[in-house]
């Protein structure tokens, strides 16, 4: 058979035939005296085959990686690998159907384009606070919107170091009903400190404010180690507290370090640790 016939019967085009011979997928046949290719049966069963791995959704180089192993395997323990990989794929695309549905329900929810997608917990929280926000008849806390968009950062970090403190936070916040309520009150107290110094006298009562604001399980989850969140002029701490106003910034200071000397106080234990 010429590669026009050839490609014909297999039912792919002469210019793929062409590449999987330069990738190596299926050997350069003989010669004819005019210098055609003349190809067998044999080819023709090859390239069946290789069409067919291809249409399971492999990629050339894993079909070359089937077609080289196949030596040593019965074509039981191939079938058996290749489903397993395409259940591995259904699986991937489940979960992210999955995400994206929760990023549906969180969009028609009104949840802005910034802060989604989070975790069911924290949507939760999220929509938990905008209807205690919308109760109130009165412009968004500043402090409030910056605090979901941290939140937001921290879980997305989060998984990356293994800190599932934020996870704990969720979940307290979430169960208590008078948690949002008390989280308005903090914010109040933050926004009066906008335009504050950093020795403003409120300062320290705001600090004390913010660690009574977290529930005493995720009190107790995180382990603030010595120099976290200090001031640099470079990192994660410089630029978090960059974005505060001074008093703010001198208020959540306090706050770490009253909740770093605390568990330092309680002892070792099963605790996460914020890094840098």
């Amino acid at each position: 058979m010429r590669i026009g016939e050839l490609a014909d019967l297999v039912g792919i085009s002469t210019r793929a035939i062409r590449h999987y011979h330069r990738v190596g997928l299926l050997p350069e046949p003989a010669r004819r005296t005019n210098g055609y290719r003349e190809y067998s049966l044999r080819d023709a069963v090859e390239l069946a085959r290789v069409r067919r791995l291809v249409e399971l959704g492999l990629s050339l180089g894993e079909v070359g990686d089937v077609l080289a192993g196949d030596a040593d395997r019965d074509l039981a323990e191939i079938l058996r690998e290749l489903d397993a990989d395409l259940a591995g794929q259904e699986a991937d695309i489940r979960r992210r159907r999955d995400r994206l549905a929760q990023l549906l329900r969180q969009a028609e929810a009104g949840m802005p384009a910034e802060q989604a997608p989070v975790s069911p917990g924290l949507a939760g929280l999220f929509g938990r606070m905008a209807e205690a926000d919308a109760g109130r008849h009165t412009p968004e806390s500043a402090t409030a919107a910056k605090d979901r968009e941290l939140m937001a950062l921290l879980e997305t970090v989060s998984g990356a170091h293994g800190a599932d403190w934020l996870d704990v936070l969720t979940q307290e916040l979430g169960s208590d009903p008078e948690a949002v309520e008390r989280a308005y009150k903090l914010y109040a107290l933050l926004d009066e400190l906008a335009g504050a110094a950093a020795d403003d006298p409120r300062v320290e009562a705001a600090a004390e404010a913010i660690v009574a604001a977290i529930p005493e399980p995720a009190r107790r989850a995180i382990r603030i180690p010595d120099g976290a969140f200090e001031a640099t002029d470079h990192g994660f701490a410089a630029a978090f507290y960059a974005d505060f106003a001074p008093a703010q910034a001198a208020a959540i200071r306090l706050a770490v370090e009253l909740m770093r000397k605390s568990s330092v106080a309680d002892g070792p234990g099963a605790e996460e640790e914020i890094t840098r």
